[in-house]
């Protein structure tokens, strides 16, 4: 009982780590006067179904989190015994999906939005995490998602990460053909050079050597 409620405070510290970091970040976006605008167009770009698929996941997550927080009964039918060393090994990949989240966020500046949308003068960022993945925040995504799974132990959590995942892998591909779009060559000569999710072991490999 003593081990799940320290999973239980990873899980809330974790989580409130994140918040805080993603309204700075937000902060640092807003002085730029080019704040992200959802329109007809931004969502004919990541389609649809996704759109309204990824705004039921984020209404599905705030109903468990609320009820995780006050321990419902409910929610406690769904949970899972695992391991003690999975649910630190979730808390590690937690942390490390913290720390690149943050990075990618630093790298990307004012440059970010959370909807495919691309702003005037936008500049293409290379730097950082993305001079090795194409979507570094997405592969954040996926670990925190994960960790906050094993943390919780809890099958809503599972769900709720393996749709997370399927609905960013959709996405992806979407979001290159906006910039495709924006940038032409340059994005087709970054894609050579880069993975979409993690490092290509080639070019990994060839950046160690250098």
């Amino acid at each position: 009982m003593i081990t799940d409620a320290v999973f239980r405070t990873a899980f809330w510290v974790l989580l409130a780590g994140l918040w805080v970091m993603r309204v700075y970040f937000m902060r640092q976006v807003r002085p730029s006067g080019e704040r992200p605008r959802l329109n007809r167009k931004t969502i004919e770009r990541e389609g649809r179904g996704l759109f309204i698929g990824r705004t039921a996941l984020q209404v599905f997550l705030g109903a468990i989190f609320v009820l995780y927080a006050y321990d419902s009964p409910w929610l406690r039918m769904f949970s899972i015994s695992l391991p003690d060393w999975l649910r630190w090994a979730g808390l590690g990949l937690g942390l490390g999906g913290f720390v690149l989240w943050t990075w990618t966020q630093a790298a990307l500046g004012k440059e970010w939005s959370p909807l495919l949308q691309v702003r005037e003068q936008h500049h293409l960022v290379a730097s950082g995490p993305y001079a090795w993945v194409r979507h570094p925040m997405y592969t954040a995504m996926f670990g925190v998602g994960i960790a906050l799974a094993f943390l919780a132990a809890n099958w809503c959590f599972v769900l709720s990460a393996v749709a997370m995942i399927v609905g960013f892998v959709v996405r992806a591909p979407r979001e290159e053909r906006m910039m495709l779009e924006a940038f032409g060559e340059a994005y087709e000569a970054y894609m050579q050079e880069t993975g979409r999710f993690f490092p290509r072991p080639r070019m990994l490999l060839a950046k160690i050597r250098r």
